[in-house]
């Protein structure tokens, strides 16, 4: 690459080049100054990177795998960096598949273990150097449409979005390779963009919701700068296909820092362009007091190794949002269960303009709410009837949620936690319990009386 072009990439790296951005400097911090070591990493990343390396190919690892190795953390998956072409990694591994289309990646698989392989990628500028054409485009609004340019490894680093990522581990020589001091930022534990914010931004919107999300996983400040365009351009979120938004929103909630990250996405003005109708009911006077209850359960699910369901999810977060609209539809009169489902159909439809929910999690969701009328409905056979609905366990987990969130009298989430645990003869004795004052039954209809014909 001439040596002109390299110069313009550091001053103005990254963005379009019209506003000028801090210098950034090669930094190789040797082993004796760094926390990282082979033992940290797994041995299918291992295997990986010394293949390439003896192939004759630059191999790095990169991104969160050395970021949380350097914060003494556990990484959750590993990345490595390649000046190999996809092609040429496939080729290099059997057990590995081409992911995408425009821009490849390759994923090597061992076991249940996945390995993510990207070539260095490249930042193509419009200018004498680089011609412009199909590989790389911006909206009206600055959104980087489509960025496809193989690089080298200093081009790779200076397109990642926050300094903390763009660190590269080399397993030859045990160094870090630091181009935008990333290690400093770790150390002052602050996230920070790369470049210009609002460029950065611009180009893709996403980046505001990684900044909320890597500051309430690792417990870090946004830098004055990196913060301080996210309010005005927040509405740049409305640009991103509501399917990628989907995805998104499954990370920022299902990392194990949800209830941190949901204060983050207020104070920032971003949950309104993920929920809409969620922050318009919480600002009309709804409580968000179930959100948070069911986020602090999700966090302490996930660190216990529990899993998370992503409609659970999703129905907790509109919950306030279907309670304003099922009052509402009451309010003017229609009855308590044809209101719930007028109101669960209002509330998905102008929600998947925002987010999409795919109908695999769309349906359990409903049943998740409409079965919160029926848990109340205990009578007769209706308690084992609702027993083994099969999202009994999802619904009776949101009613102890609603109950811990103060939105209800405590009781019922108890009764029914005792029901699960006696045996038939015990349910029956606690239905007998009940008595007909909790929920009446079928009202008998009155006989007329019969006339008797005159005795003669």
């Amino acid at each position: 690459m001439p040596k002109r072009l390299v110069e313009k990439l550091r001053s103005f790296m990254p963005g379009n080049g019209k506003k000028k951005a801090r210098h950034y400097q090669r930094q190789e911090i040797p082993r004796d100054q760094h926390n990282v070591s082979r033992s940290m990493i797994s041995e299918p990343a291992k295997k990986v990177l010394h293949r390439l390396n003896k192939s004759g190919y630059e191999a790095y690892l990169v991104g969160g795998g050395v970021r949380d190795i350097v914060l003494g953390g556990k990484p959750k998956d590993f990345d490595i960096a390649t000046n190999a072409t996809p092609e040429e990694v496939h080729d290099l591994f059997r057990n590995s598949r081409l992911i995408g289309r425009r821009f490849r990646i390759v994923h090597v698989v061992f076991g249940r273990e996945v390995i993510e392989v990207t070539t260095f990628r490249g930042n193509a500028l419009t200018s004498d150097d680089v011609p412009a054409d199909d590989e790389h485009k911006t909206s009206e609004h600055g959104l980087l449409l489509r960025d496809n340019v193989y690089g080298n490894l200093e081009e790779d680093a200076l397109r990642r979005d926050f300094t903390i990522n763009a660190l590269y581990y080399c397993i030859r020589d045990f160094t870090i390779i630091d181009f935008a001091n990333g290690m400093q930022d770790l150390k002052n534990r602050q996230i920070r963009l790369i470049g210009d914010p609002e460029t950065r931004y611009r180009e893709d919107p996403v980046r505001m919701l990684r900044a909320v999300r890597f500051a309430a996983k690792l417990g870090f400040e946004i830098e004055r700068e990196t913060e301080a365009p996210i309010r005005d351009l927040a509405p740049l979120l409305g640009h991103i296909p509501s399917a990628r938004l989907f995805d998104e929103v499954l990370k920022l909630f299902s990392a194990g820092y949800g209830e941190a990250t949901y204060q983050l996405l207020q104070d920032y003005g971003l949950l309104t362009l993920l929920f809409p109708e969620t922050v318009k009911a919480i600002d009309a006077g709804e409580s968000d007091e179930l959100i948070r209850q069911a986020l602090r359960n999700t966090d302490a699910r996930i660190a216990q190794g529990k899993s998370v369901t992503p409609y659970f999810l999703f129905a907790a977060m509109l919950w306030p949002a279907l309670q304003a609209e099922w009052r509402h539809r009451q309010d003017n009169g229609d009855p308590v269960q044809p209101a719930l489902h007028g109101a669960i159909g209002k509330v998905i439809g102008r929600q998947v303009q925002a987010t999409s929910i795919p109908k695999r999690f769309s349906g359990p969701m409903k049943e998740i709410w409409e079965l919160q009328i029926r848990l109340p409905r205990r009578q007769g056979k209706r308690a084992f009837a609702t027993l083994t609905h099969p999202r009994f366990r999802a619904a009776y987990d949101f009613l102890l949620v609603r109950e811990a969130a103060g939105e209800i009298e405590p009781g019922l989430g108890a009764w029914w936690t005792e029901f699960q645990k006696v045996d038939e003869r015990g349910q029956e004795k606690m239905l007998s319990q009940l008595g007909s004052a909790t929920a009446p039954g079928k009202r008998r209809r009155k006989r007329s009386p019969v006339k008797r014909p005159p005795q003669q």
